[in-house]
């Protein structure tokens, strides 16, 4: 579950003897893969609020209400339970000077899920040679390196032209297999590895059956998701026999 972690200064506190955050940051993203990401914030002094009453914008500049303490920078922490973030929390630098404030996200729903039926989308349009059904999938911005062309397509028409070739070689539907899938998903962001098996009949007689890997980018576009980011390749000969990589190694 993901937690909000609120790093709260206090402006009477002596901050002179305090750890730096850096070693916390390290230990609890890089070793052990709790914090997903945060940032500092600028001096409450800095802040602007704002409130609307009667259909007037009203604009202050400083902060919300006037306290000793202020939130001075977050966390995303993504742990097991609340006293996992708790621990994690009491373990800032800042918990000695101030306040951490843990808080946890509202779910709104399983992301993971939605970017499987999304990816579930892909493999229904292939079989019924669906472009718009495909191309829905897709963010009007989107940039994939196809592997028909193998150059970068960028924009939704690049993408469905390139599509559009590629289908023109083949008889009838594409058999889409997805033999591995990975998501991992961080607020509005998402990545997928899959190890994707396509088979179709050509066009000129013969079959097409290969295997591809294929990382996928996604972004949260209002209460659903589209791929922004899409990379396909290939395998190819590249003359290297297995004995040679077997020596090569033996001999680094």
């Amino acid at each position: 579950m993901k937690y909000m972690l609120l790093v709260c200064g206090d402006d009477t506190a002596d901050a002179s003897g305090m750890a730096p955050v850096e070693p916390w940051v390290e230990e609890q993203g890089v070793q052990r893969g709790v914090r997903l990401h945060g940032h500092r914030l600028r001096l409450p002094a800095e802040a602007v609020t704002v409130r609307v009453r009667n259909g007037e914008v009203l604009r202050t500049d400083g902060p919300f209400a006037e306290t000793k303490e202020y939130v001075a920078g977050f966390d995303i922490l993504e742990c097991d339970s609340l006293e996992e973030a708790v621990e994690v929390a009491a373990k800032h630098p800042v918990a000695t000077i101030g306040a951490m404030e843990v808080r946890a996200f509202w779910e709104d729903g399983n992301a993971e899920e939605e970017i499987r039926r999304l990816d579930a989308e892909l493999t229904a349009a292939g079989r019924e040679r669906d472009f718009d059904r495909a191309m829905a999938c897709y963010a009007p911005d989107v940039e994939v390196f196809h592997p028909v062309s193998g150059l970068e397509q960028r924009g939704i028409e690049a993408l469905r032209k390139a599509e559009e070739m590629w289908f023109s070689t083949l008889a009838g539907p594409v058999e889409r297999e997805v033999l591995e899938f990975r998501v991992r998903v961080d607020e509005s962001i998402a990545f997928s590895h899959a190890l994707v098996r396509m088979r179709a009949t050509l066009v000129g007689g013969g079959s097409l059956d290969t295997t591809a890997r294929v990382t996928t980018g996604y972004r949260a576009a209002g209460d659903r998701w589209q791929i922004v980011h899409q990379h396909t390749s290939v395998p190819f000969d590249a003359g290297i026999s297995d004995a040679g990589v077997t020596g090569a190694s033996a001999a680094g």
